[in-house]
């Protein structure tokens, strides 16, 4: 028969034991420095794994070298008179991105004003940064993002030791022994729904969702550079129409005078030039994806 005092030692061994076992889900993502992400795209949704880590230390995902790269080609050709190149991501696209060339020109001076201080703050801020910056790292596996539609095939995954960009980092070991289906669960910001952007932009200036909006530009630019996608970084480049318009989202979203400018230069943002773009970085990204059961 066992004793009162006997229960707390009986039941210790076992709080240890869920602990290297790695049942305190977000602790154990915090100590990793990994962190579960849910990313839904037309046609499925898929949860993966995402690291920010500084340059030096990593080696980026290895993709295919093709001889005649048609992106390539089509870059060189989109070069202005200038040598200045153009960010082109499909005809339909840009076309309508000579159409807005003349709107753009036509904004009031106070909104240039402040623009043009947005710019220098970005300017400086820029020449700031260190060399050695966190990028971020995605599962992913020779330029192919690695999705899986549910926590237990991820799981077995990262168990599996199957090659894939992750492997590199420091804490991949303790993760992959440690993790438990019940620890993929994430956070409400590392919840990115894709698939909604392009309606939500042809619903018009009125309805579009801001939060949305900006978080589906973060995630494709840190798909697009882990990823190596060149069309995504070029859509999403500062400067290009795609920039400009995350760039009028977050200033409507942050309120005061910032706000009304930004709500200002939303409205000059064509609701169709903006789908489209949306659509084709969207379109990049989805066949980039390698989906898992």
């Amino acid at each position: 028969m066992t004793s009162q005092s006997d229960e707390p030692e009986a039941s210790a061994p076992v709080a240890e034991k869920s602990s290297a076992e790695g049942l305190n889900g977000r602790e154990l993502w915090e100590e990793v420095r990994v962190e579960p992400v849910e990313i839904a795209l037309p046609g499925s949704v898929g949860l993966t794994l995402r690291a920010y880590r500084k340059v030096s230390e990593l080696t980026p995902t290895e993709i295919e070298a093709e001889e005649d790269d048609p992106f390539d080609t089509r870059k060189r050709a989109a070069l202005d008179e200038d040598g200045e190149e153009g960010v082109i991501v499909d005809e339909e696209y840009e076309a309508l991105l000579a159409e807005g060339d003349e709107d753009e020109k036509s904004g009031d001076e106070t909104s240039d004003k402040a623009e043009g201080s947005d710019s220098d703050d970005e300017s400086e801020e820029a020449k700031g940064q260190p060399d050695d910056e966190e990028v971020p790292m995605f599962l992913s596996h020779k330029g192919r993002l690695l999705a899986f539609k549910n926590a237990e095939a991820l799981v077995s995954f990262i168990r599996s030791g199957a090659p894939h960009d992750l492997a590199q980092l420091d804490t991949w070991g303790d993760l992959a022994e440690r993790v438990q289906s019940s620890d993929i669960d994430p956070l409400p910001e590392e919840r990115y729904e894709l698939d909604l952007v392009v309606e939500n932009l042809r619903g018009g200036h009125d309805t579009w969702d801001l939060p949305l909006l900006i978080a589906a530009g973060e995630v494709s630019r840190d798909l697009g550079y882990a990823l190596r996608l060149k069309p995504v970084i070029l859509a999403l480049s500062p400067g290009s129409p795609l920039d400009d318009l995350d760039e009028s989202l977050r200033a409507a979203q942050s309120g005061g005078m910032g706000g009304f400018f930004g709500r200002r230069r939303l409205k000059k943002i064509g609701a169709q030039q903006a789908s489209l773009g949306w659509r084709s970085v969207i379109g990049k990204i989805s066949a980039a994806v390698d989906w898992r059961d």
